[in-house]
């Protein structure tokens, strides 16, 4: 009888542990066979000539080598290393950067359900990462900051589980805030999080212990923010990642940056107001300190829809807690959490195993299947033409910008939106609706461009049909190209050249 219930016992350790390992490889799986879902953002074909030009030239960029209209200006990667990492992976083909960007979206998922194992049973748990990842799937893209989504993760999330016993972060967390601050630019919400976290564990701990346990987070705030400054650009590096934020108006038009959007149905508003109505329901009770950090999560979320993630993946964090003690459910799962820590060989093996049978899947899906990104973002044949034609300085898309640097093309613009500035932005938006067409011909003339790269069906494109002193070179589904008629009226000057 004791030998069944022992077996029994160690079972139903073995299968929870394996919990974040079937879905941290069920979600590498859905993302990999989703195909072309992570590749339908420009920004990861510049994004990955970034990573060649470093590994190519050895050194780090500090001024601008992709444009002629910001061509020498100072400029460095926030996302260095993760530019890298896609470079080495990209073989010319695109499974590697579809490969590289799942295993950062099921690394995510593992962290996450171990983060949130102390608090929920498995099943409670998986379906608060499904929600979490339907959230977040509008922002995974092959870019850099899927790579860092799970340094993000572990770093806030240590944080959370040191407010939550009520102790200084551990200084391990320092490795992960380097690592971070080389991976992607939002290494400084890690650092703003810090106080509002180390709040709460001040906030709920004894008197007695407060002054040290002040203290404590303090040295850790200013140890992280040493850590982050561990970069090839130093103290630069926390100065260009606040830079985009400068950008004022243009983060409104700007698709990532736009404001939440509840003039029509979405899955967050629904989660929101769901969240909303389940905490008065159940009235469940926050501190001071927790409601400040959820607040300031749907804060973010709203202002910004790439924030959404952070919702989506923080926000149960910081309700974890108060809902495993509030709704009855703290004990069991700790009691549970304790079962789990001694893994026995059966998990380990059953692990091995799952890590194999992904691999073998991945390699007979990508012999089957090729990866090709969006081709709306992909004007193969027009550029084909434009380097026919030996075209110097084109007025392009901010979508067409990274596949033409890509083909090594100095660029009118791409997605670098803190290099060119904010008027400069919204000069080449207004220029794209054309509403004033001396505006759009006064900027052509001021950057002295002798071709244009336009989506097919783009106000300018239209415009530029009918202008005298230009005329349509090429069209096809994807863009159309203009090129002018006088050539004397701007002559042609070198790209790499800056109009003066």
């Amino acid at each position: 009888m004791s030998l069944s219930i022992t077996s029994s016992v160690i079972s139903r350790n073995a299968a929870r542990g394996l919990v974040p390992l079937c879905a941290a490889v069920g979600a590498y799986l859905f993302y990999l066979s989703a195909g072309e879902i992570l590749l339908r953002d420009s920004d990861t074909m510049w994004q990955i000539r970034i990573g060649q030009w470093i590994l190519e030239h050895g050194a780090m960029p500090t001024t601008d080598v992709f444009s002629f209209t910001r061509y020498g200006e100072a400029w460095i990667s926030s996302s260095w290393l993760s530019q890298v990492v896609f470079a080495l992976v990209y073989g010319g083909d695109w499974a590697g950067p579809e490969i590289l960007t799942s295993i950062a979206i099921g690394a995510t998922v593992a962290i996450f359900l171990n983060l949130l194992s102390p608090y929920f049973d498995p099943a409670r748990a998986v379906l608060i990462t499904a929600l979490a990842l339907l959230l977040s799937t509008i922002h995974f893209f092959a870019r850099p900051h899927v790579l860092a989504l799970p340094v993000l993760l572990a770093f806030i999330g240590g944080l959370m589980a040191a407010a939550d016993r009520r102790t200084s972060p551990s200084w391990w967390l320092l490795p992960l805030m380097a690592l971070w601050a080389n991976l992607h630019g939002g290494f400084v919400l890690g650092l703003a999080l810090i106080g509002p976290i180390g709040l709460e564990a001040i906030w709920n701990v004894e008197p007695s212990r407060r002054r040290q346990l002040i203290v404590r987070w303090g040295l850790f705030g200013l140890a992280a923010l040493v850590a982050s400054c561990v970069t090839p650009y130093g103290w630069n590096s926390l100065l260009g990642a606040t830079k985009i934020l400068s950008l004022g108006k243009l983060l409104t038009l700007i698709g990532e940056w736009k404001p939440a959007d509840f003039s029509k149905p979405s899955f967050f508003e629904a989660t929101l107001l769901g969240l909303i109505g389940l905490i008065c329901y159940r009235r469940l009770t926050l501190s001071v300190p927790r409601i400040l950090l959820l607040l300031g999560l749907i804060w973010m979320a709203l202002s910004h829809v790439r924030n959404i993630e952070v919702f989506a993946f923080i926000a149960p964090l910081v309700l974890a807690k108060p809902i495993a003690e509030q709704w009855g459910t703290a004990g069991a799962a700790a009691s549970r959490f304790e079962e789990t820590r001694a893994i026995p060989v059966v998990t380990i093996l059953a692990a091995i195993a799952m890590v194999i049978g992904a691999w073998v899947t991945t390699t007979m899906f990508v012999a089957q299947h090729q990866f090709k990104f969006l081709p709306q973002f992909s004007p193969v044949a027009a550029v084909d033409v434009l380097q026919q034609h030996k075209a110097q300085r084109v007025f392009s898309t901010a979508p067409f910008g990274g596949y033409m640097v890509s083909r090594d093309m100095k660029v009118f613009i791409d997605g670098r939106a803190e290099l060119y500035g904010e008027q400069f932005v919204l000069d080449y938006y207004d220029a794209l609706d054309a509403r004033d067409v001396g505006q759009l011909l006064g900027l052509l003339d001021k950057y002295r461009i002798d071709t244009t790269l336009l989506s097919s069906d783009s106000p300018a494109g239209n415009v530029l049909d009918h202008l005298k002193g230009w005329k349509r070179l090429y069209k096809d589904d994807i863009a159309v190209i203009h090129v002018r008629s006088d050539e004397t009226k701007a002559g042609a000057v070198p790209a790499g050249e800056s109009a003066k």
